[in-house]
């Protein structure tokens, strides 16, 4: 039973998306602080995108959005390529209060995996910055 057991973690361990198996990822801990992060947003009535950098502590606005970086971490040089940055994003409404849009890590290799909800515009991490 012990054997079926490890045989099954190890098979659904290669199964894994890169950078997300536990034996072989970077730990929070273990990752490079960065001072700013690459960002891509999309309009998605228009179809425009825009890729700009943004640093850590500012805010940037895209459309009615105003995103704000609080972190933006990645692997050292000898793990898997990984980026991973902290955002808070607000919808400002004319006339209404700000409405909270989405606060948490985002992941460079894994768009999907914290993804942001919102029906005009769409945001994700390309990387981490050194500007």
């Amino acid at each position: 039973m012990f054997q079926l057991r490890s045989a099954a973690l190890a098979a659904a361990l290669l199964f894994l998306p890169t950078g997300l198996s536990p034996a072989f990822a970077a730990t929070p801990d273990e990752m490079i602080n960065r001072p700013a992060a690459k960002l891509q947003g999309l309009d998605k009535i228009t179809a425009r995108t825009s890729t700009f950098t943004i640093k850590v502590g500012e805010t940037r606005a895209l459309g009615s959005l105003r995103i704000t970086l609080r972190a933006c971490r990645e692997n050292p040089p000898i793990e898997p390529p990984e980026s991973a940055a902290f955002l808070e994003v607000v919808e400002i409404k004319p006339g209404e209060q700000a409405e909270p849009v989405f606060s948490g890590w985002m992941f460079a290799s894994s768009p999907a995996l914290s993804a942001m909800e919102h029906a005009i515009y769409d945001v994700w991490v390309l990387g981490c910055a050194e500007q």
